[in-house]
């Protein structure tokens, strides 16, 4: 099997929709398939390419703004 012909496959798998996907229906099945494997493929390549994955290193002084005590 050619990679591409399993590209193909994969596409046609994923574009039997989910339950949640019918309920609201799509115009294009396999290109939305092909996009949602597209993204996949990406964020398994790179780890940070998802939003929100990137995790900030910070003090505990650098995230909270001090309060000055009462006088």
């Amino acid at each position: 099997m050619s990679h591409q012909q399993s590209d193909q496959d994969r596409v046609e798998s994923r574009a039997h929709l989910l339950p949640e996907e019918a309920a609201l229906g799509s115009d294009d099945p396999e290109a939305q398939a092909e996009a949602i494997l597209t993204e996949s493929d990406v964020r398994e390549e790179d780890r940070n390419a998802a939003p929100d994955t990137v995790l900030e290193h910070r003090t505990s002084d650098q995230t909270v703004t001090p309060v000055e005590p009462p006088d």
